[in-house]
């Protein structure tokens, strides 16, 4: 097929699904519930910052939809996701597993644990962590002793297996623990993007010892920032709450903090915002995962692309919905992107894979065929539950 004629095809089977507006962003944000209500609620009270009843209830909405234990709020996902791994234990020198194709603030979490990323590779029918392809490379390069695991490589211990739910779209959960349980290895989930995603029918985040949520702007709900950390671990809950609350001993008037904490809770103001939007979340999820029914359709038969579905063990939220090029048509990606955004249609290639940004260039690294090739081919539509 002529590329000029599939790049047309291809636009044409975007816009019969979206709606006749002039301008058509990824992922946009609504507010069609409560949010005014609880935010004239909170200004009213004088409660904005982090104290507040918003904020708790929030917690309490969370743990209660996704079967989390315990929820923490934070005052973003990247702040979340750190917390987790210093509550996984992740030492300075330590190496953590990750996804090479994901955003940058998986890596960055990290390195704030003065941890060293170690990428591994993708798998085409997730989009996450093939757990086969890493428990081959970890029998090449790991080695157990003392109860933990070393990289015979590098000499690191590797501490925590760090996948992301891409997307939205679960990975396989079961393979990975058993690699975690061989390895002696802690699973923490980065499923900023997964909220509303079940994995065999169970809430992703409730696997790991730890997981880390998004409410970012662009996330299936919002607080305008926001995130969250999920745990079952009790102890683990209030050291999180403790150290992202500047680690502050309760006292009437005296500033006393018992070991280094962060200034990341979730201001009152931002948890009043996300009550309103968890109201609407079940709403959010069926219309998101019905937008996907109707791209799947779409694409249907068009040759030389295809439409990202989610794994057979999934009930995915389809946070982005995603197209997958032909590898034999990659080179149409940057043209496709040229030209659904001329026609008004925000549409985004995935993530630059982290080794190939300078400050993880020198990181490990299994080779990364799939990832790399994801690279190319990925292409994300617009997705917001507005759009049904």
């Amino acid at each position: 097929m002529d590329s000029n004629r599939l790049l047309d095809q291809i636009v044409s089977a975007i816009k019969s699904v979206l709606p006749a507006k002039k301008q058509i962003g990824l992922h946009e944000p609504c507010f069609a519930g409560n949010e005014w209500a609880y935010l004239k609620g909170c200004l009213d009270s004088g409660w904005v910052s982090s104290l507040g009843s918003y904020v708790t209830k929030f917690e309490q909405m969370l743990a209660e939809f996704t079967g989390a234990a315990y929820a923490v709020a934070t005052v973003n996902g990247t702040a979340a996701l750190h917390t987790c791994l210093l509550l996984a234990g992740v030492k300075p020198g330590d190496e953590v597993l990750l996804p090479a194709l994901t955003f940058v603030a998986t890596a960055n979490a990290v390195s704030y644990c003065g941890g060293v990323p170690h990428f591994v590779d993708s798998a085409p029918d997730t989009l996450g962590v093939d757990p086969s392809k890493l428990a081959d490379y970890l029998q090449d390069i790991a080695e157990l002793r003392d109860g933990n695991c070393y990289n015979r490589i590098t000499g690191r211990r590797i501490s925590v297996l760090l996948p992301v739910h891409t997307f939205g779209h679960p990975v396989d959960l079961d393979a990975l623990l058993e690699i975690c349980r061989f390895y002696r290895l802690v699973l923490v989930e980065d499923a900023a993007e997964a909220l509303g995603t079940l994995y065999k029918g169970r809430h992703v985040g409730n696997f790991g010892r730890l997981a880390a949520l998004s409410f970012n702007g662009n996330k299936i709900i919002t607080t305008g920032g926001g995130g969250a950390v999920l745990t079952g671990d009790a102890g683990l809950a209030c050291l999180a709450k403790h150290i992202t609350t500047t680690a502050k001993l309760p006292h009437l008037w005296e500033f006393v903090h018992d070991r280094l904490g962060y200034n990341y809770r979730l201001p009152n103001i931002n948890a009043a915002l996300g009550c309103a939007q968890l109201e609407k979340l079940p709403e959010f999820i069926n219309k998101k995962r019905e937008l996907a029914e109707r791209y799947s359709r779409a694409f249907a038969g068009l040759r030389g692309v295809s439409f990202f579905t989610e794994p057979p063990f999934a009930r995915s939220n389809y946070w982005l919905n995603a197209l997958l090029l032909d590898e034999a048509r990659a080179g149409l990606r940057d043209m496709l992107l040229e030209e659904s955004n001329r026609w008004g249609i925000q549409t985004r290639p995935a993530w630059r894979l982290m080794p190939e940004l300078p400050m993880y260039g020198d990181c490990p690294a299994m080779e990364l065929v799939v990832a790399q090739s994801l690279a190319r081919r990925v292409i994300n539509i617009p997705s917001s539950a507005v759009l049904v």
